[in-house]
């Protein structure tokens, strides 16, 4: 098997960004190690900004780092220094999940699952709570997802990466866990067997004291656990025997925190890096030794052939483990889902599924678009990723063709209790939108913010022509977009939104909020819902339609309420609308809210807002705010600034309770600019605010 050293674009990301210098050409690590906190190049722009933490196991490069860069030791690292810290911690709890009927024929429950490594930005660069533009990766196929790698790791900037805690938060709102990623790079990227010892050097008393850092880290920032990649060659077998004891004691230290591990098919028992493509007798103890399970997964290096996953997946049965606890390796970074891959080697037709699967850099999605790129043109392109091509989608392609994942993996949901709500925002947007009216011109992006999303994009049932699908940033209810569905409808259009087992009783109703665009025909539409699952992959829910009104062009945003309870009590198995036009008329129909709930609630206020740090920048002023946490349920919160003029701009939201705000300046002559916090439910109702002044 070739085991040549891997492609330059699958180390891209390591190379980008201002340690790109460092990583390729930094001075030898003979000299003594730097054991310190951090050593540190002052940002040229906003020194509040937070970002994502990163750290080097312990020792640190000699020289100096490069603009905006932050060298930190993370055996040096403690909770109660990390001025970072509350804008960095997940709050989200991981929710549980249950898998539905699956939409297509092709798809298989309790088989294949899905791994991704995606890099958000390089290592130093990823803001912990999103940002000015909406051109950002903003994932939304949490369905289809089993864990989601938070990627990046380089030698001029930090080899290990705590994911942000917006992509947490969403990605535990729809029953995903996310890792982080402890990265030893090749020589070659500047990878030093130095690290490595670091990483695994035990204390005077035999422990490992940066396992338990380790834990201590995902614990803290609500994370779920680590991919371990160790890359770096030159070691032997005694270095190799090290790294099994220290995964071994990561495991235990964070078993009682559910912390995963999952290990990339690199470094081998011998101590050198030999990317086998299997599970083997050379890399098999780093993922199960005689005591159990070492490591939660392996991901196989994308050298793997039909054979060596056959074997594989054999081998882990033999073990004691699942065939599916194995992820083989996709590379889509350089051309998505044109890259070539023998899909039957892991999902043969008419036979069980051999291994699950792994996407590195599926952000693809995103990154060959040209300049100028729209949130709209990045959906769909993720879209057609995920999902596949229109009326394709429900059939997968041979062996040399794109296998969509929605053909094969069966999606799950984690919509399984009341309230139920969502405002279709996919977590960035071009403007801020509250009640149909725009609180904010400004682009933003925050994955904390994200909405629950339909999660089968689309299925649509009809006899005439299938409606266009699509997120649209135009115009939005609430947050940055809305589900605009275009067509002729010359047929009613049941298009399925969610599957759900939520309990549904006599005061149970739905608001949809919707409206048409102006040069829209009329459109009646309904409630599709089912008090029973679907029959049978790929066939229709039993669903039951229920009048929510006739909408005519110009009537602008309007919420239906319809009361659930002639169904009787049971449980709600899918959601979906139907929609008939009238005439022949072309309708462009815009779904801004869904709601499911038994009566209305609001939230208790947030306490104690306050300006912990302030820095002027550009003539502007950015500034670091905290506040107590509601009592009671909350789903996030949301700050604005009061203006003279009575006014609310939208100035930012985050499920935690410090929001960092950048360049805010005087309006007028007024003397304080005035901010206000307050919660948001389930229901995306507001509780009254919390009020701090900044005195210019």
């Amino acid at each position: 098997m070739n085991r040549q050293p891997s492609p330059v674009p699958r180390r891209r990301v390591l190379l980008a960004g201002a340690g790109a210098a460092a990583a390729l050409a930094g001075p030898s690590l003979g000299a003594s190690p730097a054991r310190a906190a951090g050593r540190h190049r002052p940002r040229a722009a906003d020194s509040l900004q937070p970002y994502a933490s990163y750290w080097f196991p312990d020792s640190l490069p000699p020289g100096t780092p490069g603009d905006g860069i932050t060298w930190r030791s993370l055996a040096a690292w403690q909770p109660g220094t990390d001025r970072d810290l509350a804008f960095n911690r997940s709050t989200v709890p991981l929710a549980r999940r249950f898998t539905p009927v699956p939409a297509h024929t092709t798809a298989r429950a309790g088989q294949a699952r899905i791994s991704a490594l995606a890099a958000f930005d390089h290592t130093a660069g990823n803001p912990s709570q999103g940002s000015a533009t909406a051109d950002t990766y903003a994932p939304t196929h949490w369905a289809l997802l089993d864990e989601l790698v938070f990627w990046g790791g380089s030698a001029g900037e930090g080899l290990i990466l705590a994911p942000n805690a917006p992509l947490v938060d969403a990605a535990h709102r729809n029953g995903v866990p996310v890792l982080g990623t402890v990265f030893l790079p090749p020589v070659a990227y500047g990878g030093q067997l130095r690290w490595t010892r670091d990483l695994v050097r035990r204390d005077a008393a035999g422990r490992f004291p940066l396992a338990a850092k380790l834990v201590q880290v995902a614990t803290v920032y609500g994370f779920d656990g680590w991919f371990i990649n160790a890359e770096t060659g030159g070691g032997d077998a005694a270095l190799a025997a090290e790294m099994q004891a220290f995964l071994r004691a990561l495991r235990a230290a964070g078993a009682g925190q559910g912390v995963r591990i999952t290990w990339y098919d690199a470094m081998n028992r011998t101590g050198q890096v030999g990317w086998q493509g299997a599970l083997d007798d050379l890399n098999r103890s780093f993922f199960q030794d005689a005591s159990g399970p070492v490591a939660d997964s392996l991901f196989v290096d994308f050298r793997w052939s039909a054979r060596s996953l056959a074997d594989s997946g054999r081998l882990a049965e033999q073990l004691g483990r699942s065939r599916y606890e194995l992820w083989a390796g996709v590379d889509v970074e350089s051309a998505g889902w044109d890259t070539g891959t023998d899909w039957d080697a892991i999902l043969p037709e008419g036979r069980d599924q051999v291994v699950s699967f792994g996407f590195y850099r599926p952000e693809w999605t995103l990154q060959h678009l040209p300049a100028g790129r729209t949130p709209g043109q990045f959906h769909a392109a993720d879209d057609r990723f995920w999902a596949g091509e229109g009326a394709a989608a429900a059939r997968p392609g041979g062996a040399g063709g794109w296998r969509a994942p929605a053909t094969a993996v069966a999606d799950r949901s984690t919509l399984t209790a009341l309230p139920f709500a969502t405002g279709f925002n996919t977590g960035h947007g071009l403007r801020w939108y509250e009640a149909g009216k725009v609180t904010s011109e400004a682009p933003w992006s925050h994955l904390g913010l994200q909405d629950r999303l339909p999660p089968r994009r689309w299925v649509v049932h009809t006899e005439g022509q299938h409606p266009d699908i699509s997120w649209d940033f135009d115009d939005a209810w609430r947050g940055g977009s809305s589900l605009l569905v275009r067509g002729a409808f010359d047929a009613p259009a049941t298009v399925e939104l969610f599957p759900a087992r939520l309990p549904a009783g006599a005061a149970t109703v739905l608001d949809l909020t919707h409206r048409l665009d102006p040069a829209s025909g009329p459109v009646t539409v309904e409630v599709a819902v089912a008090t029973r699952p679907a029959p049978a992959p790929g066939r229709p829910a039993p669903y039951v339609h229920l009048p929510a009104g006739t909408l005519q062009p110009g009537d602008g945003w309007r919420t239906d309420t319809v009361r659930l309870g002639p169904l009787g009590s049971g449980t709600l198995h899918a959601l979906g609308v139907r929609l008939t036009g009238r005439g022949g008329a072309a309708v462009a129909w815009r779904l801004g809210a869904l709601a499911v709930h038994d009566g209305p609630a609001s939230p208790a206020a947030p306490g104690g807002l306050r300006v912990t740090d302030t820095a002027a920048v550009d003539g502007a002023v950015s500034v670091r705010l905290a506040w107590r946490r509601a009592d009671g349920p909350v789903r996030h919160y949301e700050l604005h600034r009061r203006l003279p003029d009575g006014s609310r701009r939208f100035l930012g939201g985050t499920c935690g309770t410090a929001l960092y705000v950048p360049g805010l300046r005087r309006a007028g002559t007024e003397p304080a600019a005035e901010i206000e916090v307050r919660a948001v439910h389930e229901l995306f109702t507001t509780s009254e605010p919390a009020r701090v002044q900044l005195p210019w």
